[in-house]
């Protein structure tokens, strides 16, 4: 079948989110015809270009299109269609800034005609770049926040702020003005639309079903949604708070999301207005896949419908871990990465951290729990391996954090004549320390997770690729993807932290069991081919429950099926169909309520060839 792939700001670019997923995807379900649409968020991810395709993926079947940059065509409007966008326009905005239902997805009747409305307007009349950027928008912008019910967030809002909200906003519905939608050469022509994300990306799959018919599958490995009440903490509709539902996706608040700069009501418009846009998103999806049992209450909590869920966990490359889990079973015997002493090859114990360097990792309640651990265990080393750097909070908050372990830790030499050794090193993944994953998970006796804000712990499930026993914060999904394999203490509590390790550390026989039974848990439910099985049958179980869609040239004048109007040879290569020009009619005279020959069985009837003789 055919499948049109809907990235945002991920595949197939080099950078950015689900790019191994969405590859893994693509290259396992080769049988299936993809076609991708991709939405890029900056001109740096444009300029760092493409993975490289599969064999069966043609560049021809790639189109991208950038939500960062302006994308003004120069097309206006006449004066009926001026009314008709300011009419559901304005249906639009009563949406996003009323109340709604007390659980905030109320009004979903009144966004979905504007949003459907304005995409009609666009696919008939071309972009509305102008049109969402005009002076009506912000008029009616304003209107709407002025109305009575308006939520109180929203009241306070300016010109400016309403000007900044009307920029983000075409850049959100920046989908509907592509030319994505053709029947014969865009999403009208594949039998089923899979987004990786909601948002922006889902857009598309949204319009398909709407003006084709096309069933939607989207799959959330961390839930957008909660990426923008994170980035509008403080505005209205930011109260919900969790310990996270971030994925292997999912980064940030994406490519249309509140501006540090942004004042409260841009925040809380935001906010609103990508709620309104999940629930549509899940009111239209055939098919629902959270990445985690988390994120599955985050859209039960967003509206999404009970019996469209069907959690599929992320599939990671287990055979790239194979060769380390050996060290397991040597670990009782007190040789392995995890002897009887907790350190590797009769060393001292090692723990190790893997992860991005920023505060939600909580770094800091990590080092005072290594103070702890060394009042214990006075041997003990820490590697705390991170990814790049890449950001000026990211990079002060590293300077933080060796800055306290240099205090906490000072300098320590064996003797009088030796260097002074830190105990605990900060590496970067892909530098000279740190050069291999698989190499740094088996160095370690534990491998730790100390963060407040956590969705699908990738770094959990590495490690219990290699086999080695954890100790996690109970934070996002940790406890459903460790189970009973590891020990899972409060966030931000050192004191319980370090108990753990020390406990672990203390019972080599223990932690050689919990890492056994890790790498079987983790074979069993988070191997790539887990993965693509379970979206193999999804693909199938949608396109079973979708209606026929019918070629115009396959129906009569009163829409019913026309038998044998594509007879069977038309399909089969080679010289039955050769020299022949192909008709849409190709039905013989005796199916034909007309009683005339029509197409290829006409064509028959002038020269005198039968089927057969050809």
């Amino acid at each position: 079948m055919r499948i049109g792939l809907l990235t945002d700001g991920g595949y197939p670019y080099a950078t950015g989110e689900s790019r191994l997923w969405c590859d893994r995807l693509v290259r396992g379900l080769a049988p299936h015809e993809f076609h991708i649409y991709a939405l890029s968020r900056s001109a740096r991810q444009e300029r760092s270009g493409w993975v490289l395709l599969p064999p069966h993926v043609p560049a021809e079947r790639v189109r991208t299109a950038p939500l960062w940059a302006p994308a003004d065509d120069g097309r206006g409007h006449g004066r009926r269609d001026r009314r008709r966008f300011a009419l559901h326009f304005g249906r639009l905005a009563e949406a996003i800034c009323s109340e709604g239902g007390a659980d905030g997805t109320g009004g979903v009747e009144s966004f979905a005609e504007g949003l459907y409305g304005l995409a009609d307007l666009g696919r008939e009349r071309g972009g509305l770049y102008a049109a969402l950027r005009s002076e009506t928008a912000v008029r009616l912008l304003e209107s709407a926040c002025r109305a009575p019910g308006a939520r109180r967030s929203v009241h306070t809002a300016t010109v400016p702020d309403f000007l900044a909200f009307a920029d983000q906003l075409e850049r959100a519905l920046r989908p509907l003005s592509l030319d994505w939608y053709g029947e014969d050469d865009g999403l009208g022509a594949v039998d089923l639309c899979h987004a990786a994300s909601g948002g922006s990306a889902a857009l598309p799959g949204l319009l398909a079903k709407r003006f084709f018919g096309v069933p939607l599958l989207v799959t959330e490995y961390g839930v957008r949604l909660r990426a923008h009440y994170l980035a509008t903490a403080g505005a209205d509709g930011a109260g919900v708070r969790d310990s996270g539902a971030e994925g292997p996706g999912v980064r940030g608040a994406g490519a249309v999301g509140a501006d540090a700069g942004s004042g409260a009501p841009v925040r809380a418009l935001l906010a609103a207005f990508h709620r309104r846009l999940a629930a549509e998103i899940y009111r239209q999806a055939g098919v629902i896949t959270p990445g985690n049992l988390h994120a599955r209450r985050w859209q039960e909590r967003c509206g999404a419908d009970r019996a469209k869920l069907r959690t599929v966990y992320p599939g990671m490359d287990a055979e790239r871990f194979t060769a380390y889990a050996a060290d397991t079973a040597d670990s009782a015997d007190g040789d392995g990465a995890g002897g009887a002493d907790g350190g590797g090859a009769g060393g001292p114990a090692t723990l190790v951290w893997v992860g991005r360097i920023e505060p939600a990792k909580d770094l800091i309640s990590l080092l005072h729990a290594f103070a702890e651990i060394r009042r214990a265990q006075p041997d003990t080393r820490l590697r705390i391996v991170g990814a790049p750097v890449r950001t000026a909070d990211g990079a002060a908050y590293l300077t933080h954090c060796r800055g306290l372990a240099a205090q906490l830790f000072p300098d320590e030499a064996a003797d009088a004549y030796a260097v002074g050794d830190n105990p605990v090193s900060f590496e970067e993944i892909g530098g000279p320390e740190a050069p291999d994953l698989p190499d740094v998970y088996a160095s370690g006796s534990l491998v730790l997770l100390s963060s407040v804000v956590e969705g699908f712990p990738i770094s959990l499930v590495e490690a219990m690729f290699c086999g080695r026993a954890t100790v996690s914060t109970d934070v996002g999904a940790v406890v459903e993807v460790i189970g009973g394999t590891g020990l899972v203490v409060p966030p931000r509590n050192p004191r319980a932290l370090a108990d753990a390790c020390v406990t672990l550390l203390r019972d080599p026989e223990r932690r050689a069991r919990l890492g056994a039974a890790a790498r079987a848990r983790a074979r069993e439910l988070f191997t790539v081919e887990q993965n693509l099985a379970a979206f193999r049958a999804l693909y199938l179980e949608l396109i079973s429950h979708a209606p026929v869609r019918r070629a115009a040239e396959s129906v009569d004048a009163d829409g019913s099926p026309l038998p044998f109007a594509h007879p069977a040879e038309t399909h089969v290569p080679g010289h039955w169909t050769a020299g022949r020009p192909r008709s849409p009619h190709t039905t013989p005279s005796w199916a034909n309520p007309t009683g005339r020959r029509v197409g290829a069985y006409a064509g028959a009837a002038h020269t005198g060839a039968g089927e057969h003789d050809a």
